[in-house]
Formats: structure tokens, C-alpha cells, sequence
């Protein structure tokens, strides 16, 4: 570990009801709290290389965390590449896939995950024709703990140059690979979905260890085009959490639900109508233990930003209300996860008068929302990415992209977050 520390200061709550969500019947608590000690968190040097960008977190069942990341390739092209954090240090990196045609962007960004017999699958992006949205998902699978990776196999079958991304992965409950993936073949190569081409679409399928593909699923015909999905694993079944996009151009977040073998409707989790005609980029986040799920998401109804984070203790049958999980000030980009006590701990980055900070806050099974506290200084700029956060026993991490010519990935973890 390195001996860096970052500081992360508790900010306390303070509404700028202007600029932020003004409190109303909906929002079960203000977010009045005190500022209270600081909290140390301390940085892991990384092995990722200059330029990189996209990172991402993943906790084994065996409890091993593992880091993600793309950065360039030194022959052209780029690189994914992981590492286990091994003695509270990141291993030496192996790499997981490489090519010269792949799409890397800021907001659509490669995962990394492990199925219950210890199996890892990865997912990246290839460019399947010369426009700038034409691409392909890929996915790829090793046996061996990362030694060697399986020829990538994509799961969608329709064949158009279009979109296809936004990628969420889970191992289902029959072993197979579940995967679900915001899909353009019926936009006919748009990317903004209006005028008489069809509208961006959610599907889904399964794929065994042999990569054959299994029940691929049309989930919802119309959504947001250009927004991240995410995907728990509860008792009973899988949620998908993504920004759906009504006729009349209102952009809020619903889940889908797979219980006793079967896909349960779109259900909006909390009815923002957001009203806006082109795609925000800032999609939800979606956690679960059991029967208790958590989403967070970002809105900007009625034109003042925030973020939301609802919970429910049914599976996502249904969400309570709503609870305030900004400063008044959110760029959104946000993640979020369940703790041992019930909690959710949520991640994002918000403006400040000198630029921007990535922060978190905890907010507890009542509703009731700790202070939140500066994880880093970051940018608003696309170029800083998702932070993304992982949770392992009593310890929380922390993955971002900070952005500079050139990039570098960064890494923190503090002990004092994770505990009941």
C-alpha cells in the first residue's frame, strides 16, 4: 500500500434549492448533518499504465477484489486488463483481451465479474463498421483464473451496424453467464432514436461456458439511448435497473424483473418525470442482498438536478420513498452498494466552485442519510469517467479515472465505512 493518504472530509448536507432538489413529500429526510471528524482513506498504487481509463471493481464470493481498466496498447490499439488485490496491494496485471478496432468511451466502459464456480467473464466493445456508434459487444470467458481467455463470442444475434453496449453482467442461477445490454437494432444506425427509425431497446441473454448463447430477450422495446444499466442478483431472481424513455419524452428509471422464470413488466421505481429530448448519459445504479434492493439514479426534473436513491425489502416488487443523496450541485456518474448493516453506500461526483469532487454518503435502511464526505478532487469532464466502489467484509474501495494527459487510474480503501 502506498503511504499516500487521501483525506475525506465530512461536507455537511446543505441544499442549494435553486440548483439541487427542492425537499418535498417525496424526500423522507433533509440532509441536515453535522460535520464530524475526518476520515482516512488510504491510496493503492495501481499497475495500470498511462492513458488509462474505465475502471472497474468486482468482489469475488471467495471475498478476492478485483480491478478492470483499458489503456492503450504499445503496438496500437488497446488493452483490457485486470489485477487481485493480494496482501491489501494490487498483483501484476494480466490481460484479458486486446485489439486495434475496439469503441473506448468515457460513459459505456468494459466490466469484469466472477460466476459461482469461480469462472471470470469479461465484456469489451469492437467497432463492427466505420460510424461512430456501430459496435459490437463482446464477451469472453477463462477457467483458469485469468491465464487464458476463451475466443469472445457476442451476445446479440441481429447482425445490424448499430449500438450495442451499456453492458450489465451477473452469473444467473442455472451457472450460466447472464448478461444484458442496451441494443440498436431496430434505430437503423441512429444514435439519438428520433424520426421514423425505431427506438433504442433493452435485451438480454444467457451463455453457458462454451459461450453458446441461451434465451436472448427483448426487455423493454423503448429506452434511453445512451444511459449505463445495472443488474443485482436477489433470492428469488435478477433486476435490471436502466432509464426508460416514454412517448412523450420522459426519461425516468424503471426495473425489470426475472422471478419464477419469467420477466415481470417495466416498472418505474419513482415517477420524476424528467422531460428531456435527447439522452443524459447517467444511468442508474442497482444493489441487492436478499430481498432488499437498493437503485440510485440522477434527475434533473423541472430542470434541478439531483440524486435519488430509493430502497426496497421485496425484491423490487416495489420502492419507497425517495431520499436525497446530493449536494445540491451533482454532475451524477454514480454507483452505489449495499453494506453489511442493510445500508447503501453511494458514490458520485459533484461540482464545486474550484471544479469538482467525487463523493459518497451513506444513507441507512430508515432512510436516514449520514453526512457525505470528498473521496478526491476529479473533473466534470467526460474525460474523468465513473467511479466505481466495491465492498469486501468490512472494507470499502474506491476505483477512478483521473483525468490528465495522460490518464491514471487511481485506487483507496477505507476500513472505517464497511463495518455494521
Amino acid at each position: 500500500m502506498m503511504s499516500i493518504r487521501f483525506l475525506f472530509f465530512l461536507f455537511a448536507g446543505v441544499l442549494a434549492v435553486s440548483n439541487g432538489c427542492t425537499p418535498s413529500e417525496s424526500t423522507q429526510h433533509t440532509l441536515d448533518a453535522a460535520i464530524g471528524a475526518p476520515i482516512s482513506f488510504q491510496g493503492i498504487d495501481t499497475p495500470a499504465g498511462p492513458g488509462s481509463s474505465a475502471p472497474s471493481l468486482h468482489t469475488t464470493n471467495e471475498g478476492v477484489v478485483m480491478l478492470s481498466w483499458v489503456e492503450p496498447h504499445a503496438e496500437g490499439g488497446h488493452v483490457l486488463r485486470f489485477s487481485r488485490l493480494e496482501h491489501d496491494a494490487w498483483s501484476p496485471p494480466k490481460t484479458i483481451a486486446q485489439g486495434e478496432d475496439w469503441f473506448v468511451n468515457w460513459a459505456d466502459f468494459p466490466s469484469l465479474i466472477s460466476l459461482d464456480d469461480g469462472t471470470l467473464a469479461a465484456h469489451y466493445l469492437v467497432k463492427s463498421a466505420e460510424a461512430t456508434y456501430a459496435y459490437d459487444v463482446h464477451v469472453t470467458q477463462s477457467l483458469d483464473g485469468g491465464q487464458t481467455w476463451s475466443p469472445s463470442v457476442i451476445p446479440h444475434t441481429d447482425g445490424t451496424q448499430t449500438e450495442h453496449g451499456f453492458v450489465s453482467m451477473l452469473p444467473a442461477s442455472d451457472g450460466r453467464l447472464f448478461a444484458a445490454w442496451l441494443d440498436g437494432r431496430e434505430t437503423g444506425g441512429g444514435h439519438d432514436g428520433h424520426g421514423p427509425r425505431g427506438a433504442m431497446t433493452l435485451r438480454a441473454a444467457t451463455l453457458n461456458h462454451a459461450g453458446t448463447l441461451y434465451d436472448e430477450t427483448l426487455l423493454d422495446e423503448r429506452i434511453c439511448e445512451c444511459c449505463q444499466t445495472s443488474a443485482a442478483r436477489t433470492t428469488n431472481g435478477l433486476v435490471v435497473a436502466y432509464r426508460d424513455r416514454s412517448d412523450e419524452e420522459i426519461r425516468d428509471i424503471a426495473v425489470v424483473r426475472w422471478q419464477n422464470g419469467t420477466w415481470s413488466a417495466p416498472q418505474t421505481v419513482h415517477e420524476d418525470r424528467w422531460h428531456i429530448l435527447g439522452c443524459p448519459v447517467n444511468g442508474p445504479s442497482v444493489a441487492a442482498t436478499g430481498a432488499r434492493v437498493v437503485v440510485a439514479w440522477f434527475t434533473a426534473a423541472e430542470n434541478t438536478p439531483c440524486i435519488k436513491l430509493s430502497f426496497s425489502t421485496d425484491e423490487g416488487q416495489s420502492f419507497g420513498a425517495p431520499v436525497q443523496i446530493d449536494d445540491g450541485f451533482p454532475v451524477g456518474r454514480l454507483d452505489t452498494i449495499l453494506m453489511q448493516d442493510g445500508s447503501a453506500l453511494v458514490s458520485w461526483i459533484e461540482n464545486t466552485d474550484a471544479g469538482a469532487e467525487i463523493r459518497v454518503r451513506r444513507v441507512y435502511p430508515d432512510g436516514a442519510p449520514d453526512a457525505s464526505f470528498v473521496v478526491a478532487a476529479t473533473s466534470a469532464s467526460r474525460a474523468s469517467g465513473v467511479p466505481r466502489i466495491a465492498r469486501n467484509g468490512n472494507a470499502v474501495y474506491i476505483a477512478w479515472t483521473e483525468a490528465g494527459t495522460p490518464s491514471f487510474i487511481r485506487t483507496a480503501v477505507s476500513t472505517l465505512l464497511g463495518g455494521v
